[in-house]
């Protein structure tokens, strides 16, 4: 490995930059993104089944909002309502509909940056490519002549041009995979978060009345 990097010169150090930072950005999302983390199956229930007669205390709410990123747009509900027993639906939806925008940009963090490391890479491994054309056509004697130049360095040209665009793509491509499935995954997140959203605004008004 330590050839290689060597034979593609200076121009795959940004490269190496960038697939350590996206390996990093992908870890940290497979934990962040976590079902457990995000929205528990049986949350939704929980919280209705605890809030038939009346809005939890304060601490229950806490523990709640502390529970994931579901736990954290349900209790903002019930804060709504300790808060303000009488609040209007309007008020109520507007306070879940903040604290979903919250949870929303929380779970796409990151995600522009991977994108930007797939789209990047390519460009980074042309620019490798280039420099090693540059090389090639500097060991070429002034003349011109093909037998003037340098093998040394026209082999040296060679391989920074084609090691930096090969790893310029093994890097791009994992980084594109990893930001349409963390996007997918997201985008499936936030739908169910509305729709249970939407359920525990119908609970909660029966609790308002």
């Amino acid at each position: 490995m330590l050839s290689i990097i060597q034979a593609a010169g200076w121009p795959i150090w940004p490269l190496i930059a960038c697939s350590i930072l996206a390996l990093a950005l992908i870890i940290e999302r497979f934990i962040s993104l976590k079902t457990a983390r995000v929205a528990p199956p049986r949350l939704l229930d929980e919280a209705m089944s605890v809030s038939r007669t009346a809005v939890p205390t304060p601490d229950v709410v806490t523990q709640l909002e502390q529970n994931s990123a579901l736990g954290e747009v349900l209790a903002s509900g019930f804060r709504a309502l300790n808060s303000n027993p009488r609040c209007s639906e309007a008020d109520l939806r507007a306070q879940m509909e903040g604290a979903g925008r919250a949870v929303a940009h929380r779970l796409e963090r990151y995600l522009a940056a991977l994108a930007t490391i797939a789209s990047a890479a390519p460009l980074l491994g042309l620019l490798g490519t280039v420099i090693g054309m540059i090389e090639i056509f500097g060991s070429q004697s002034p003349t011109g002549g093909a037998t003037g130049g340098n093998p040394a360095q026209l082999a040296h040209g060679i391989s920074v041009a084609l090691y930096n665009t090969a790893f310029g793509l093994i890097v791009a491509i994992p980084a594109l995979i990893f930001w349409r499935y963390f996007r997918a995954r997201v985008d499936g997140y936030l739908l169910g978060l509305e729709l249970a959203a939407e359920r525990f605004v119908r609970h909660l008004n029966t609790l308002r009345k």
